[in-house]
């Protein structure tokens, strides 16, 4: 059974913009954000988010769990703003073969040689013409593979100074987002679903923010980030 239409605010149309999720017949809706009773204002502020990543122990899943996934790493970039650390996130180019007008961080396959670090700050550079020394590297986050672009991505998360003046590439980037994780764990703005049959079910997740609906592997490790940052579990 469907749960539905989507939730809509008092004042217009729902949240998260025009973007069309293909919802499969029978999905239903999940349970509240893990951090719903972790609300502490204090550690939305950066040092906290990048102390809280710091502290995580090193993945133990860095093999990837199926054969034929391709290496890949995005760039959680951090930077302070006026409600706490601020995460920057692209909107894929209509243009793209795969996951267009998506939301997504900054990322892409590994080369030859490379690191999930090097990928990733070579990609950020790419895309927002983010410059690598512009960004303090304090860890990871784990490691998530995605059966339909057969990819095991590595979540790689940086600090910036300030907020930086970024140029996206017209090929791959049609917007740049400057997200506070404060709006991201508002729980007017999460929800999970779940797809699939009982026994085959998975949880997917989303942000939907006013103008822009985040969902996928870019929401799964955004819920990672703030599960860390709040203390819970994800």
């Amino acid at each position: 059974m469907s749960a539905g239409p989507l939730r809509e605010n008092s004042t217009g149309p729902r949240r998260g913009g025009s973007q069309v999720v293909p919802r499969p017949e029978g999905w239903r809706l999940g349970g509240p954000a893990p951090w719903s009773a972790a609300q502490d204002g204090a550690r939305f502020a950066l040092d906290a988010v990048v102390d809280a990543v710091r502290r995580q122990p090193s993945s133990a899943n860095e093999v990837p769990p199926f054969d034929g996934a391709r290496p890949s790493a995005v760039l959680v970039a951090l930077h302070d703003g006026p409600a706490g650390a601020a995460v920057v996130l692209t909107r894929r180019s209509q243009s793209l073969r795969s996951h267009r007008g998506e939301i997504s961080f900054p990322g892409g396959r590994l080369d030859a040689g490379e690191t999930p670090e090097h990928a990733a700050l070579r990609e950020a550079d790419e895309e927002v013409a983010l410059a690598p020394e512009a960004v303090e590297l304090v860890g990871r986050l784990p490691p998530l593979a995605t059966v339909v672009s057969l990819s095991h991505i590595v979540p790689v998360v940086g600090r910036l100074r300030a907020r930086p003046a970024l140029r996206p590439a017209a090929a791959e980037v049609e917007r740049i987002l400057h997200v506070p994780l404060r709006e991201l764990a508002d729980p007017a703005v999460f929800r999970e679903e779940w797809w699939g049959e009982e026994e085959m079910a998975r949880s997917i997740y989303f942000f939907e923010l006013e103008d822009e609906t985040i969902w996928g592997a870019t929401a799964h490790i955004l819920v990672d980030l703030l599960s860390v940052a709040l203390g819970a579990d994800a």
